[in-house]
């Protein structure tokens, strides 16, 4: 139900594709605190926000990638569970999971403004002019920036059925990455389409996590453009 907006865009039968499995590597290990509950990552001209998770814990901040130092720029109300982030024009936009809100700040870190929208928040990215958000669905809506009313949405299809759990967004070369939550992947989707053309299984990544074993989930994921890396906790 949540992707039958997406029938009338293919105008038939779901297209499928299968997805391309791509390889790694691991081109650098950076410390990362153990204590942050990772929802949202954002590289923006070298520097590492995250947006982090859990009740009572949720804070918007700042990491020095090579040391791990965090500082922190907000903490929300112990009421509210932070979720993902992106960096749209001058703006960190901040959601949460179940309030029906999101933080907007500056590009300092400082609060501007709340805005209020319709259910539940996961990821959000931003192609530098339309954003994109998930809620734990197959759908990834198109969010006016000033509202976060929805202007549109897409039905994440992977084998040509649709595939739930999207979350952490993140936007890189013309494509939007997302973690599917409770696994060890990261999908690479069309954004015109749905389609999941390809996807990266990170499972030996489990092998480092030395001093958090049970860490839960890929939820940060960011771009760096001059790079062409991919960052991941």
């Amino acid at each position: 139900v949540s992707c039958g907006s997406q029938t009338k865009k293919l105008e038939g039968a779901p297209q499928v594709v299968q997805p391309v499995q791509y390889t790694f590597t691991i081109k650098n290990v950076y410390p990362h605190s153990t204590q942050s509950y990772t929802q949202g990552l954002q590289y923006v001209d070298g520097v590492l926000w995250e947006g982090t998770g859990e009740w009572g814990e949720s804070r918007l901040q700042k990491c020095e990638l090579e040391s791990g130092k965090v500082e922190v720029l907000k903490s929300l109300p112990r009421s509210e569970f932070g979720e993902g982030i992106t960096h749209y024009k001058d703006y960190i936009y901040q959601l949460t999971w179940e309030s029906n809100k999101a933080y907007v700040y500056d590009s300092k870190g400082n609060f501007i403004k709340n805005i209020t929208y319709r259910g539940e928040g996961w990821g959000i990215t931003t192609d530098g002019e339309r954003l994109f958000m998930s809620d734990g669905t197959a759908t990834i809506r198109l969010v006016n920036p000033e509202t976060l009313k929805t202007e549109g949405s897409i039905c994440v299809m992977y084998n040509g059925e649709p595939l739930g759990n999207i979350n952490e967004l993140e936007w890189a070369e013309g494509y939007i990455w997302a973690n599917v939550y409770l696994t060890d992947a990261i999908i690479k989707i069309n954004p015109e389409t749905g389609i999941v053309e390809a996807y990266v299984d990170l499972p030996a990544l489990r092998q480092r996590l030395g001093d958090n074993p049970d860490a839960e989930a890929l939820n940060g994921i960011t771009y760096n453009a001059q790079s062409g890396n991919l960052y991941v906790t």
